[in-house]
């Protein structure tokens, strides 16, 4: 029986690309380095905003010195313009209500920083669809480490990992749930090729977000 939903943010909840790669290009052109087209972004995001800037800068300039200097830029820029293109996917919100129907808890994992993924989630399904919202933290390991998912699963105390299902989009989100313990949903409308997904072999591979309602459900 299924009774905890943890769900990764970008590419999963939301599709965020286009505002994601827009707040990269302004950080970009304010120091002077190229820009990229937005569908070049789905394979740069998935490991925090740190990295997306590192993989965006040209070779020769991926210091950490010269990233956080431009993530100044893309946080200022991206907290104010994150919600322009940002969408739920669809079926999402639907899937949402439905668990809470069935009274799933649910809660948000996200290597996206802690302001906005929490912006973002009030923004578009609420202050109380979900339980416990956790995004990057100072000083507490991305995923895949599995830290941000053990936080959640003490919170909900009295869950025991064979009744959680992670859900994710990308191939750092299937080996945060096998480092965890959980099973996986690799959900195949996100940031991520399915034969990438596919290769981290997750229990169960959807193609629509009506899909995790079946598997939770059943």
């Amino acid at each position: 029986m299924i009774r905890l939903a943890i769900f990764d943010l970008d590419g999963t909840l939301l599709d965020t690309i286009a505002d994601l790669g827009e707040a990269c290009n302004h950080a970009l052109r304010q120091h002077g380095f190229p820009t990229h087209d937005l569908d070049c972004y789905p394979k740069m995001v998935g490991n925090g905003v740190n990295k997306l800037l590192e993989r965006a800068l040209p070779e020769g300039h991926k210091e950490e010195e010269t990233v956080l200097l431009l993530k100044q830029d893309f946080v200022d820029y991206y907290n104010e313009h994150n919600r322009i293109h940002t969408h739920p996917y669809e079926g999402i919100p639907e899937v949402l209500k439905a668990l809470k129907e069935n009274g799933i808890q649910m809660a948000v994992a996200s290597n996206k920083y802690q302001e906005a993924t929490r912006t973002l989630i009030t923004h578009f399904f609420g202050e109380n669809t979900f339980s416990i919202v956790l995004g990057e933290r100072a000083g507490i390991a991305r995923k895949p480490d599995p830290k941000i998912v053990l936080d959640i699963l003490q919170f909900f105390e009295g869950i025991r990992p064979g009744e959680v299902l992670y859900i994710g989009d990308s191939d750092v989100d299937m080996q945060t749930a096998k480092n965890a313990g959980l099973a996986s949903i690799g959900c195949t409308w996100g940031f991520c090729t399915k034969e990438k997904l596919a290769a981290e072999h997750p229990d169960y591979l959807i193609d629509n977000a009506e899909e995790i309602l079946q598997i939770a459900l059943k």
